[in-house]
């Protein structure tokens, strides 16, 4: 399966590549609604995930709002498939930022900055904008089966301007020394892929976010702020929000529980308000039949 899984991402790499550009998007259209209609195991998580974040919705508002965010979801990965194309000009053009001094300023004056992320938008796009205009960035990212499959998605990000440490018990170290150089890391954070996940309130149920930007700002004292990535008719919108003031008193752990749950409630107002950007087709959720990572 692994083997077949590169060869139908490798497929869809050269097709996209090489197909005129609305030619291109029409097809992810098409690929997205094929998708939805045969209603799996994803679309049906992202159904439930919506659900949660816009409770009361009428059976038919939900099903378009899941459609839309498969169409989202489509677009982000042939953006992906086509981005190495892309020109600087054309990233930077296609990019506008709100709040953009929360992110330069520390990095100026030497201080490092973490931004937060969730699933959303197209981050890749968000990052390559920095890279571009001058701000390169380090990030994780969880390690792919199969080996081939990661290493392609490692030179693609390497390609942007990413440094991409393999998510293991060594890229804390490497973070935090990134940081105290100044630089700046950016985490993708709305889920947690270890066993040592923060409990919070998400959108008003039980979830568990990762540790490691709050932990990484208590350590190195690089600001921690927050960014939502939301797709525009072109390009992207980056939001980003205020530091996330380290509690003066307590434990680190108390410390960590704290600032990750304003992560939290940020990332559920950002998705709440555009929530089709929202691309989790995995259990985020860790009560009733949203019990995390229960075989997905």
């Amino acid at each position: 399966m692994s083997v077949l899984t590169y060869w139908g991402y490798a497929i869809a790499w050269k097709i996209i590549r090489w197909l005129p550009e609305a030619s291109a998007y029409k097809l992810a259209d098409r690929v997205a609604d094929f998708i939805y209609k045969k209603n799996g195991k994803q679309v049906d998580r992202l159904r439930r995930n919506y659900a949660r974040i816009k409770p009361g919705l009428s059976s038919d508002l939900l099903n378009n709002l899941t459609k839309e965010g498969m169409r989202s979801y489509l677009r982000y990965w042939c953006d992906t498939f086509r981005f190495p194309s892309w020109s600087n000009e054309r990233i930077l053009k296609t990019v506008v930022v709100e709040g953009e001094h929360l992110l330069r300023d520390p990095i100026q004056t030497g201080r490092g900055c973490i931004v937060a992320l969730p699933h959303a938008g197209n981050w890749d796009h968000a990052g390559a904008y920095f890279c571009a205009s001058g701000i390169p960035l380090t990030t994780v990212a969880e390690h792919l089966d199969p080996e081939k499959l990661f290493r392609k998605f490692l030179q693609y990000r390497t390609a942007i301007g990413m440094e991409v440490l393999d998510l293991n018990s060594r890229s804390a170290a490497t973070l935090s020394q990134r940081l105290r150089a100044g630089k700046l890391v950016a985490l993708v954070a709305d889920r947690d892929l270890s066993n040592s996940g923060v409990p919070v309130n998400f959108a008003g149920f039980p979830a568990k976010m990762p540790a490691g930007p709050a932990l990484l700002s208590i350590q190195t004292s690089a600001p921690l702020i927050t960014a939502y990535v939301k797709y525009e008719k072109v390009g992207i919108r980056i939001i980003f929000e205020p530091e996330i003031a380290i509690p003066e008193s307590g434990t680190n752990t108390e410390k960590v529980a704290a600032m990750t749950q304003v992560m939290a409630a940020r990332f559920a107002r950002q998705i709440t308000a555009s929530p089709t950007d929202w691309h989790m087709l995995q259990r985020i959720w860790v009560d009733g039949d949203f019990v995390e990572r229960g075989g997905e």
